[in-house]
C-alpha cells in the first residue's frame, strides 16, 4: 500500500514537472516570437528629388521605353518591406532615384544635367506584392561630389507613415568621411548593400525595409 501510494505520488510529481517544462518552452517560444525588428533609419531626401518625372517610371531604370541600354554596371536590387514583427506590408509604393554612371542627376539644379545619360531613367517605382517583395533593375550609381555611392529611397505605404532614406554600398571608402552617414552610427548597417557579381556586367543586392506596424 505504501509502495503504491509512493508510486502514485511520484507519477503526479513527474506529470507536474512535465507540464511546467512544457509551459516554460511555450513561454520561451512566445518571447522569441515577440522580438521585434529594428526600424529602418530615416535619412534626408536630398536636393535632387525629381521635379519632373519621365513618362516611363517603371522598375527598370536601365533603359527609357524601348530605347538603348543605359551605360554603367547593371544592378538588380530586390527586397522586402515588413513591419517590426516581420509581417509583410503589401501594396506600398517604393520609389528610387539616383545619379547615372557619371554621377549626374536628372534635375535642373545639377549643373551637369544637360550632359546626363539620356538612356538612363534616373527614377523608378515598384509596388510591394502580398509577401512585401519588390524589385528594381538599375545601375551602380556614379560618384556625386564627395558623397559615397548612394540610392535614394522613398516608401509610401497604403496606410500609415512613410519613410525616406538612402542606400549605400559596403566597402565604399567615402562612408567614413560622409557627414550624413556618420550621424547614423551603427544604424548604417541596415542601409548597406552587399552586391554579388551575377555576370560580368551585372551585380545583385538585397535589402529589407522595416516600418512601424499599424
Amino acid at each position: 500500500m505504501i509502495k503504491s501510494a509512493f508510486g502514485a505520488t511520484l507519477a503526479i510529481a513527474l506529470a507536474l514537472a512535465t507540464l511546467a517544462a512544457s509551459a516554460q518552452a511555450q513561454g520561451n517560444a512566445a518571447a522569441q516570437g515577440a522580438q521585434t525588428l529594428p526600424l529602418t533609419p530615416r535619412q534626408v531626401e536630398g536636393p535632387y528629388y525629381p521635379t519632373q518625372k519621365l513618362t516611363d517610371r517603371d522598375n527598370d531604370l536601365t533603359r527609357v521605353g524601348a530605347g538603348a541600354a543605359a551605360q554603367g554596371q547593371a544592378l538588380s536590387l530586390s527586397g522586402r518591406l515588413v513591419d517590426e514583427r516581420n509581417t509583410p506590408i503589401p501594396s506600398a509604393r517604393i520609389e528610387i532615384w539616383q545619379t547615372d554612371h557619371r554621377g549626374i542627376y536628372m534635375h535642373p539644379n545639377d549643373a551637369g544635367t544637360a550632359g546626363r545619360d539620356r538612356n538612363f531613367q534616373f527614377y523608378g517605382e515598384a509596388n510591394t506584392d502580398e509577401a512585401g517583395r519588390f524589385s528594381f533593375r538599375t545601375i551602380l550609381p556614379g560618384i556625386y561630389g564627395t558623397r559615397p555611392r548612394h540610392i535614394h529611397v522613398k516608401i509610401v505605404p497604403a496606410k500609415g507613415p512613410g519613410l525616406t532614406t538612402q542606400l549605400y554600398f559596403r566597402g565604399d571608402e567615402r562612408l567614413s568621411t560622409d557627414g550624413i552617414v556618420r550621424r547614423l552610427g551603427a544604424d548604417i548597417a541596415a542601409l548597406l548593400l552587399v552586391p554579388v557579381q551575377r555576370s560580368p556586367n551585372e551585380q545583385a543586392a538585397e535589402v529589407t525595409f522595416v516600418l512601424p506596424g499599424n
